[in-house]
């Protein structure tokens, strides 16, 4: 089945890409639509530049949506094939659009975004001009924002490749034509990177391959529709950490031999950083039952993924009867997390989505701990916390690579 095309200006070649992953966002898509314009526009003026709509056959209008949206740069509409859904499937259709339209840059933007500005198409397009290959975006972010970002893809991107990228699946980033083929190239593509997973995969692969990687400030805060961590993420985590862990496998040789991480280059000021980013609400009660439903569930599985000296810790943590004096340290969660990484390398591919299931009542119980540790910090209070987290995950480095060599599948169990 192929790919639906509707290129009704006929562009054949293009300088910048402006991608728009959408799948049921008539309602949304002619904001970042109508921005992308104006900002090439107004920076970019002599380049050849379309906006494409990369989808997944959405019924609700997007594409009419998409198309009707008045702009003076030309529009592409890409859909995959009906029944094919995922953004990393939509992002494989945009690498394909970049390589045959021979773009130099390409930006990616959410559809969903409300607080996009024509300086988000400068900042993540004016590095890829130059010497960089991949743009992660620095934007403000509610500290109870960006769950999986702040507690598992920044501190293990970190930690694993040696470089400070901080929104690893920000959403909105940029590459280079140069990337787009690496990418395409790529032996490792699953039905998790085909969705959720894309963007943990072009991070690490941008940098386990050695490509120029920095950071942009984007100015104003990412405002997009909010997600409860407690209830709308669970498919997106699974996704998102079993990708990692895949990756992990793949480049052992890499990772395993990686020393402190560095900061990366950042371009900007940081213009904006000082506005307010909106509330996330978080539903701390259903976290807390999460856990407590998981210890009844998945308890003997746990035992056997955690080795004993780590497990006395999660029989503390399972013997908290009151949400608000819910926490713990941050060494026992990189510990959890390493150890699962291990169990799921180790395990057979049909019992991988049972590990992921799982490890989500660990992570709602670090989002957990995280609220109760910080409902009184300030932003950067907030970010100084998390940095020292990491700074955590890449001092117990060496547990994981011990627990990586030396754990081995046994009789049908994780660890002998």
């Amino acid at each position: 089945m192929k790919q639906i095309v509707e290129n009704p200006s006929n562009v054949r070649s293009a300088d910048i890409i402006v991608g728009i992953p959408s799948y049921n966002e008539a309602d949304c898509i002619s904001v970042p639509t109508d921005t992308a314009s104006r900002g090439l526009e107004e920076y970019f003026p002599r380049a050849k530049s379309v906006i494409i709509n990369v989808d997944n056959n959405s019924k609700d209008g997007t594409r009419d949506a998409f198309m009707d949206t008045p702009t003076k740069v030309p529009k592409i509409y890409i859909s995959t094939p009906e029944g094919v859904k995922g953004k990393g499937n939509n992002l494989r259709n945009l690498f394909k659009a970049a390589v045959e339209l021979n773009a130099q840059a390409v930006a990616v933007v959410d559809a969903d975004l409300k607080s996009i500005t024509p300086q988000w198409i400068q900042y993540l397009v004016e590095p890829l001009m130059g010497r960089f290959d991949y743009v992660s975006p620095i934007y403000l972010r509610h500290k109870y924002d960006g769950t999986i970002t702040n507690h598992i893809a920044y501190p293990m991107i970190r930690t694993l490749g040696g470089l400070r990228v901080r929104q690893p699946i920000g959403g909105d980033f940029g590459f280079s034509g140069r990337a787009a083929r690496a990418f395409l190239a790529e032996k490792l593509w699953t039905d998790k990177t085909g969705n959720f997973g894309i963007d943990i995969w072009m991070t690490t692969i941008a940098v386990a391959r050695r490509f120029n990687v920095c950071q942009a400030f984007l100015g104003t805060p990412k405002i997009h529709r909010p997600k409860d961590p407690a209830g709308d993420l669970a498919p997106m985590f699974k996704q998102v950490v079993a990708t990692l862990f895949d990756l992990m496998i793949d480049f052992e040789y890499l990772w395993k031999y990686v020393g402190p991480s560095r900061p990366s280059s950042i371009y900007g000021f940081g213009q904006g950083m000082d506005l307010a980013a909106p509330p996330v609400d978080v539903s701390t009660d259903k976290l807390f039952a999460s856990f407590r439903d998981g210890w009844e569930t998945h308890g003997e599985l746990w035992r056997e993924v955690i080795p004993l000296a780590d497990f006395r810790g999660i029989e503390e943590m399972a013997a908290i009867e009151n949400e608000g004096d819910f926490t713990f340290s941050s060494e026992l969660w990189a510990r959890i997390i390493f150890n699962f990484a291990v169990a799921y390398r180790n395990a057979e591919e049909a019992d991988r989505d049972t590990l992921m299931e799982a490890l989500i009542p660990f992570y709602h119980s670090r989002v957990l701990s995280f609220v109760n540790k910080t409902s009184d910090f300030d932003p950067r209070q907030a970010e100084e916390y998390l940095d020292r987290t990491s700074r955590v995950f890449e001092a117990e480095k060496y547990y994981l690579i011990d627990r990586w060599d030396h754990a081995k599948s046994v009789n049908g169990r994780l660890f002998g």
